[in-house]
């Protein structure tokens, strides 16, 4: 039964999400009102809980991915900003993302034609089917396909395939460490289409500065258009996830959206995502934008 299940991140009805090595000095806290997953996949600590506020929690070796009240603030931006910087994406291929709400997310565009998501570990696809519902829709879609993998692998037998690649990992530990760094970018940029698009998942701008600079600088040295992004989201560290986003077109400009909805017709289909948070979600403040693209000469 759930409520016989236990483990060492949960401890007097309090979930505790603690790294010194991501998040020094800081913790995230939930309450708990039920356990309702324990598992070690082959790559990772899987855990699921009911929580008394924020509805279903995933955790992936003690870091929260996803809860069912504030998941859209992540999945809607890190794929809306590259579908709507593309003129016509047909074919979106997602790296990560096995609990399925970015594919709900791209299907919501009528232009594609088939979605794919590649994800190394099965056992989050199928606990995301079970427990989060609302974000796992997105497998039972017909335009989309899975395949359980490891991405770089995937991504070697694919050339000029895909028109928007989006990478939804986890943070640079583990099985996602590779996920940040120049090959793999490399390797997007091949299976891009002519004026393909990525976005993948870049930290927080209060915790991590380093590596997003890093990271920029990775993207830029292999993608003409490389800028940074950020949504915010109450569950992950300092309440803020960055994104960045790509275009192998240098003529792109992918801090307008190059489509859109209408207002109504944007307001039934996301929550978080608008043109207007569009445009306002690369605005940074003064210390990051110098720190991240260098500060400005006069």
């Amino acid at each position: 039964m759930a409520s016989e299940l236990s483990h060492p991140t949960i401890n007097d009805g309090w979930f505790r999400e603690v790294s010194d090595e991501l998040w020094p000095g800081q913790a995230m806290t939930l309450r708990v009102k039920q356990i309702l997953h324990v598992e070690k996949s082959k790559y990772q600590d899987v855990l699921v809980f009911e929580s008394t506020d924020y509805g279903n929690v995933l955790v992936l070796d003690g870091v929260i991915q996803a809860t069912e009240r504030d998941e859209f603030a992540y999945q809607e931006m890190i794929c809306h900003l590259a579908m709507n910087s593309h003129p016509n994406p047909k074919k979106v291929l997602v790296i990560g993302g096995g609990d399925g709400g970015v594919l709900r997310e791209i299907v919501k565009h009528d232009c594609v034609e088939q979605a794919v998501l590649c994800d190394i570990d099965e056992c989050v696809i199928r606990v995301s089917k079970k427990y989060l519902p609302g974000m796992s829709v997105g497998f039972e879609h017909p335009k989309v396909k899975v395949h359980v993998g490891d991405g770089f692998k995937f991504l070697a037998d694919y050339k000029n395939e895909f028109d928007v690649i989006i990478t939804d990992s986890s943070d640079p530990e583990g099985p996602a460490e590779a996920l940040f760094q120049k090959p793999y970018f490399e390797l997007l940029h091949e299976a891009l289409t002519e004026k393909g698009c990525i976005t993948t998942q870049a930290e927080n701008i209060w915790l991590h500065m380093p590596l997003i600079k890093d990271l920029r600088k990775a993207c830029a040295e292999v993608f003409p258009v490389a800028d940074y992004a950020y949504t915010t989201i109450p569950t992950y560290p300092s309440g803020q996830i960055g994104f960045m986003v790509c275009s192998k077109d240098p003529n792109a400009n992918v801090r307008k959206p190059l489509r859109t909805w209408d207002s109504a017709e944007e307001s039934k289909l996301c929550k978080y995502y608008n043109k207007e948070i569009h445009a306002a979600s690369f605005i940074l403040p003064t210390w990051a934008r110098n720190f991240i693209y260098g500060e400005p000469s006069n």
